[in-house]
């Protein structure tokens, strides 16, 4: 028997709506948002297209004429007022993440600590938008100045459906800027959530509107129009692509966050039980649906069976099931054909001669489960080599030498992050600067934190996130050239 949610201080999280203007929009269609762990439905929410978002967009110009006027300190005050009840609901914010998008409790408590981070963070950011004064010629003096770019318009995915936000929204309105946010239709709830609490922080009307519905014209909107002027996304880079070329018609500013094929390289001379364990953190975390996870192994002759065994070991030790139900390690995959993508992934590395170490099938946890597997004797013409697979599937691939193994991680047209597994000082600098990613995790399998750049090279995307850096993409550079009359003409 399915087990629902269990009751929430707010209940109205689960009934929430689109919100725009500081008001709740419901549509003409609804559609069911479900939990992918029981496939009960959790709520019903308006469906809105390219009307509700041209009326969001319009409302975001009208509230920045007063917002990008506030006083930096005003604007940090009320984004630690949001961070205040971020924390509050946290319980809250949590079960919601599980219920709407699967992973365990444990995780999404995490998540919500995650999102909450960057909006710290980037209300400190606030107040340390700095300018420049350049050296000029006796009679002239250059300075330069930040100012918010303007509107917003943000994609985000289901994977991380709290934190992704916060790594967008906080920024943005840091910077001075408003935005409309279109969340993933398998998790609305979420974006619903911070949004109400975020005005019931103070932060005004219009500042901070969520739309959801039609995919499709919703982007197409918030690519289009012309009070956009900055537009960031994260999800696939097929998508990614063709906002991309949609944003180009106005010249947009763009901030792409895409897909990823992270290697995991690990090295002869390594340590053996925290090589295990970043491999795991790396791989399994969120049921491998991350971007950064790592999604091809390398592992060194020498190392190679021991890594494997105590892999399989850690692996098929896994508590799989309903995040809400208990202690978990890996919930469901977010949908059918996501579980369809994990399946022909094994079924074509096996066609091909991988051998199945541990899992390799649906798991009775529930329609949407997959028992998490490791296989061995992965090789480059496998599917799963080239194509990110997202789930909890970790092929193994042998390797000889360093150079083979920096061969094999940069035969990808992705580049977002990569892991290096070594004792040896020399090799871990020419790997890490070898390496063709934007981030690299040397010694341990977690990149993200809301101090570092996050963001990738090649077709993983453009822009970065998170630190000092992440405030940047919301801004406008004006260069201000002062005429100063000589002392004699004074």
């Amino acid at each position: 028997m399915a087990i629902t949610i269990p009751p929430l201080k707010r209940s109205d999280f689960l009934t929430g709506q689109p919100l725009v203007d500081g008001s709740e929009v419901y549509g003409d269609a609804t559609y069911a948002v479900t939990n992918p762990a029981t496939r009960e439905t959790l709520a019903n929410v308006a469906s809105l297209g390219a009307t509700q978002t041209h009326r969001a967009i319009e409302s975001n110009s009208r509230a920045f004429i007063d917002w990008r006027k506030r006083p930096a300190q005003e604007r940090a005050g009320l984004l630690h007022d949001w961070l205040t009840l971020v924390r509050h609901y946290r319980q809250d914010l949590g079960l919601l993440i599980t219920a709407e998008q699967g992973k365990p409790l444990a995780e999404a408590l995490g998540e919500v600590d995650y999102a909450a981070s960057f909006i710290q963070w980037f209300a400190e950011e606030a107040r340390r938008v700095y300018g420049e004064v350049i050296p000029a010629s006796a009679n002239r003096r250059i300075v330069l100045i930040r100012q918010p770019i303007g509107v917003v318009g943000a994609i985000t995915p289901w994977n991380f459906p709290a934190a992704m936000i916060t790594r967008k929204v906080a920024p943005a309105l840091a910077a001075g800027c408003t935005i409309t946010l279109k969340p993933s239709e398998f998790t609305p709830l979420t974006a619903f959530a911070l949004a109400k609490l975020a005005l019931e922080a103070g932060i005004p009307p219009g500042v901070f509107n969520v739309v959801c519905g039609d995919a499709p014209a919703i982007g197409s909107t918030l690519t289009s129009h012309p009070y956009v002027t900055k537009f960031t996304f994260t999800g696939s880079t097929a998508v990614g692509k063709l906002l991309t070329a949609q944003c180009a018609t106005t010249l947009k500013r763009v901030s792409m966050e895409l897909g990823g094929n992270a290697p995991l390289l690990v090295f002869d001379d390594a340590d053996l039980e925290p090589a295990v364990e970043g491999a795991v953190a790396s791989k399994f975390r969120n049921t491998g649906q991350t971007c950064v996870c790592a999604n091809r192994i390398l592992v060194q002759s020498g190392i190679h069976d021991r890594f494997v065994e105590a892999l399989a070991a850690r692996v098929s030790a896994f508590q799989v099931g309903n995040g809400l139900e208990g202690a978990t390690d890996q919930g469901p995959l977010i949908a059918a054909s996501a579980l369809a993508k994990v399946r022909d992934h094994v079924a074509d590395a096996v066609a091909q001669g991988a051998h199945l170490v541990t899992g390799g099938k649906r798991h009775e946890a529930g329609e949407l489960f997959f028992q998490p597997t490791v296989l061995t004797e992965a090789n480059p013409t496998m599917r799963l080599a080239d194509e990110e697979t997202f789930g909890p599937v970790a092929p193994v691939f042998r390797f000889e030498t360093e150079a083979e193994a920096l061969a094999l991680a940069n035969a990808t047209r992705s580049g977002l992050a990569a892991y290096a597994f070594t004792r040896d000082i020399d090799r871990a600098w020419r790997v890490v600067e070898g390496l063709e990613t934007g981030m690299v995790g040397l010694n341990n399998g977690i990149v993200s934190t809301e101090t570092a750049p996050f963001g990738g090279i090649k077709e993983s995307g453009l822009g970065r996130e998170g630190s000092r850096h992440g405030i940047q993409e919301f801004l406008e550079m004006k260069t201000i050239s002062l005429g100063v009359r000589p002392e004699n003409e004074v």
